[in-house]
């Protein structure tokens, strides 16, 4: 809870702390266009991305293979496009961070470290009927 409350009060303060301190040493205007600049830069960056691992997904999935780490590259460019799109610079420095690949692969490569495995139940685990399947023909 403590993170949540730290995460929603404490980022918009030091983005906006960020945002004045830089206002006041170029302007307000160019500050506003800078915040828009690296938007555009931002969007430009996550479309491009995004398609590449669109592509690779399709590649995969057509040759019978599970994309399961391209889809988490791709939810990371989605967070990636996210905090650009939000105005300040710490999330614009996060964004542009996540769009560098081989950092985006060493982050998918902790998360399936820490995250728990899925297993599979073993017999008697699993909820519900067993079910066999199998193929059948009736002669009469």
């Amino acid at each position: 809870m403590f993170v949540l409350l730290l995460l929603f009060i404490g980022l918009p303060l030091i983005e906006i702390y960020f945002l004045i301190e830089v206002g006041s040493e170029i302007g307000a205007l160019p500050t506003i266009a800078l915040s828009i600049l690296t938007a555009v830069i931002g969007t430009w960056l996550v479309r491009l991305q995004g398609f590449g691992v669109l592509m690779r997904v399709r590649r995969m999935m057509d040759q019978g293979e599970v994309p399961a780490l391209e889809v988490l590259d791709g939810a990371l460019i989605l967070v990636a496009g996210l905090f650009l799109l939000l105005p300040g610079f710490l999330t614009d420095i996060v964004g542009f961070l996540l769009l560098v690949p081989p950092l985006r692969r060493w982050v998918v490569g902790r998360y399936v470290q820490v995250a728990p495995a899925h297993r599979t139940p073993t017999r008697g685990e699993g909820q519900g009927p067993r079910v066999i399947e199998g193929d059948y023909r009736r002669d009469d």
